[in-house]
């Protein structure tokens, strides 16, 4: 049996695609989806958690209910502050869309 060869790669890719496709990738690899501004001026690291790997039950900061295991949320924390596991805070996703308009709990 011989090895599987890697297909060749598309050169029909645009750049600016290409480098989109980097940096979706580097944001992965640093542990986050996206940076989101906050009402408090600071920037938040976001990141997705589909229901399939949400594993754990959390308490939401913005409505004080907890985030049962299969729900799908978001996880954010201050960027300035790195990621540390003390940072980082699950939140309904409706409750970190709505967190201009409300404060945390």
């Amino acid at each position: 049996m011989s090895p599987r060869r890697r297909p060749p790669r598309r050169s029909d890719v645009p750049d600016d695609e290409q480098d989109g496709a980097s940096a979706r990738m580097a944001s992965r690899v640093l542990g986050y989806d996206r940076i989101e501004p906050g009402p408090d001026g600071r920037d938040w690291a976001v990141r997705g958690i589909p229901g399939q790997a949400a594993q754990k039950v959390y308490r939401c900061p913005g409505c004080d209910q907890e985030i049962r295991a299969g729900v799908p949320h978001v996880v954010a924390w201050p960027k300035d502050l790195g990621q540390g596991i003390h940072d980082r805070r699950h939140w309904h996703t409706p409750c970190w869309n709505a967190r201009s308009r409300r404060r945390a709990r």
